[in-house]
């Protein structure tokens, strides 16, 4: 009888047991040389043969062809008989900037979201206190409410920018925070906290607009493979009068919330994966997205 894939595999020492989510394939030789490059990447110094074979629990013989291949490939560099991280997956990293991936995969999911809630959206992105509008889709209909590609937006006041400060670690939520108040000192006074842990525990922002009367805003994380916001994805919902088949904000948080979990899964971010709040307690995305829409259907009844 064959043996199962999962028990050919030979655990890393300090892994834990990963409850797959498909189909699992051996490739037991790309995963030796992806645990030595992560190895050497955490690594501050150089790392002999022997220390790398100790660390990954795997032998000398094991290593030692795929540490060649990795030096010959310009991956890695022999020093003195030990072994360096190039700075070629630096390089390689830096070809594909994640605003450009997150440009080229939102392009259709926004106009579909835009054509279905027949609403404008818009994509959104933190820098130094500020968002920058990195992309948007006006309303198909023609009437509604839209913001430009350039225009900066403040964070504590809007929906979007609570999303963007929501999920991340604790002191970059912090230093975010300290620069938005630097500029615009007369924000000082909002009690932030207690509104980001709600916004974490639901797994968006919705609100009524503090800047423009009469406008709604639903804004939804886009998440990076850490669960940190690297961008937001904001419908500034402007209810039509003259529509007897307006969506309703409840429709509104469903929609953007799936378009958002679709455009994080394309830049890397897995259900799976968890987050920590600034309390130390750890919670899955899949779970906030459990709660998030418990919280849609409590509020439908």
């Amino acid at each position: 009888m064959k043996k199962s894939i999962n028990a050919l595999k030979k655990p890393r020492k300090g892994s834990k047991a990963v409850e797959p989510s498909g189909p699992t394939y051996a490739a037991p030789a790309l995963e030796k040389g992806l645990d030595i490059l992560e190895a050497l990447c955490t690594s501050n110094t150089p790392l002999s043969l022997s220390q790398i074979a100790d660390q990954l629990d795997r032998s000398v013989g094991e290593i030692y062809r795929m540490l060649a291949c990795l030096v010959e490939r310009n991956y890695l560099v022999s020093i003195n008989d030990t072994y360096a991280i190039t700075p070629k997956l630096f390089e390689l990293a830096h070809s594909n900037p994640p605003t450009n991936r997150l440009l080229a995969e939102a392009g259709t999911i926004m106009q579909e979201l835009s054509s279905n809630l027949q609403q404008a959206c818009h994509l959104t992105v933190y820098n130094q206190g500020r968002q920058i509008v990195i992309a948007k889709v006006d309303n198909p209909g023609g009437m509604g409410f839209s913001i430009r590609v350039g225009a900066e937006l403040d964070v504590l006041v809007s929906a979007s920018g609570r999303a963007l400060l929501a999920f991340q670690d604790p002191n970059t939520t912090e230093l975010r925070i300290k620069e938005s108040i630097q500029r615009r000192p007369q924000h000082s006074d909002i009690d932030i906290g207690p509104i980001l842990s709600t916004i974490r525990a639901r797994g968006f922002a919705s609100m009524v607009s503090l800047q423009i009367k009469g406008l709604y805003a639903v804004s939804c994380p886009i998440l990076d493979p850490k669960n940190h916001a690297l961008a937001a994805l904001t419908v500034p919902y402007a209810e039509r009068l003259d529509q007897h088949s307006r969506k309703t904000v409840i429709e509104i948080e469903a929609a953007v919330g799936r378009a958002a979990d679709v455009l994080s899964s394309r830049m890397g971010w897995r259900e799976a994966d968890a987050w920590h709040t600034e309390t130390g307690f750890t919670e899955s995305s899949t779970f906030a997205a459990k709660k998030r829409t418990r919280a849609r259907q409590t509020a439908s009844r």
